[in-house]
């Protein structure tokens, strides 16, 4: 249960997350082409690596990357100094505003396996209680271990389907 807990951080565990992963993407793409900034062809393979990364590290849905058109667009409002390409820094701050989204998403998962999950395993237990031969052992469980159990289930459930896209 620790392990799983210790993927559920907060919004300051997932941010640090994203950063190790931008910063990697970007030291990446700067030594594949040998430039200090990212052009916008350069830009698109970046978000393409940070959105394959998120889909692999971060709990939660798949998410999809933007469109081409998407990534121009914000490109112009990050590009501070507008010379058309994105050093360290707008890069990061383009990455922060493109993944904004995915916290929220992120955060309602958790919710429903953290709080939704056990609940409705005590309610499952309950019920299952009246059956023979089931329900002796269902009430020799623990609440907690029982609880637990359901909610490894359904983290377990998620992380399987998501493999599967």
């Amino acid at each position: 249960m620790g392990q799983v807990l210790d993927k559920f951080h907060g919004k300051q565990w997932r941010q640090k997350q994203i950063r190790l992963i931008t910063d990697k993407v970007y030291q990446r793409i700067k030594n594949q082409s040998g430039r200090a900034n990212l052009a916008f062809e350069d830009l698109y393979i970046a978000v393409l690596l940070v959105y394959n990364d998120i889909n692999k590290h971060l709990p939660g849905p798949h998410f999809d990357p933007p469109s081409k058109e998407q990534v121009r667009e914000m490109m112009k409002e990050c590009d501070l100094n507008l010379d058309g390409e994105l050093d360290h820094e707008e890069f990061v701050k383009f990455i922060q505003k493109l993944t904004s989204d995915t916290f929220i998403v992120v955060s309602q998962g958790l919710l429903i396996t953290l709080v939704v999950a056990p609940t409705v395993a005590m309610a499952t237990k309950r019920a299952t209680e009246g059956v023979p031969h089931v329900g002796k052992v269902v009430q020799r469980v623990p609440n907690s271990i029982y609880a637990s159990l359901v909610t490894l289930a359904v983290v377990w459930f998620q992380n399987s389907g998501r493999q599967i896209d």
